[in-house]
């Protein structure tokens, strides 16, 4: 019998484009080993146009993605979540909920592609290396065993997949 899925949070501040954009590729990628979801300290309330799109383009389908609230995750009755990874500096300074079960956290930096010193005419490209960077972190991450990994482990390897120095099997 499989082990259940691992659950990740990604999180960033408005939930509309990087963290969406990492629950889409790793609910993609993760062959059922994993279970992704997102939220936002301060959700826009929906997922940026772009987002759909940049998806769109890669063959991985955007339905069901909305742009939530964090609080949703730190309730009683919230998904068990395993790890619990930022993707923007605003949200990794921000003092997060206590989600339940003590959840291993992380922080993969990236530029927000939907940031409003980005000219309109340079977000398509904007989101496309978002997508680029997430695609090879999420590639490491998933090539990782899993089972048997205790939290400090699980802690040194999603630092490593950040530095993008993670070896499948390390």
């Amino acid at each position: 019998m499989a082990p259940p899925p691992l659950s990740v949070l990604f999180l960033c501040t408005g939930n509309s484009a990087r963290s969406l954009l990492a629950e889409a590729l790793l609910n993609h990628m993760g062959q059922g080993r994993f279970r992704a979801f997102s939220a936002g300290s301060h959700p826009k309330g929906q997922a940026h146009a772009l987002t759909g799109g940049t998806l769109a383009a890669a063959g991985i389908a955007a339905s069901g993605l909305r742009s939530k609230s964090w609080d949703e995750f730190a309730r009683p009755d919230a998904p068990r979540i395993d790890l619990v990874i930022t993707v923007c500096d605003g949200a990794a300074g921000e003092v997060c909920p206590l989600w339940p079960g003590r959840p291993v956290t992380a922080h993969w930096g990236l530029p927000d592609p939907a940031a409003p010193e980005i000219p309109e005419r340079d977000q398509p490209d904007a989101f496309r290396a978002a997508y680029r960077a997430l695609e090879e972190r999420i590639r490491d991450l998933t090539a990782l065993p899993a089972e048997g990994v205790s939290a400090a482990e699980w802690k040194r390897r999603l630092a490593a997949v950040h530095r993008r120095d993670a070896l499948p099997g390390s």
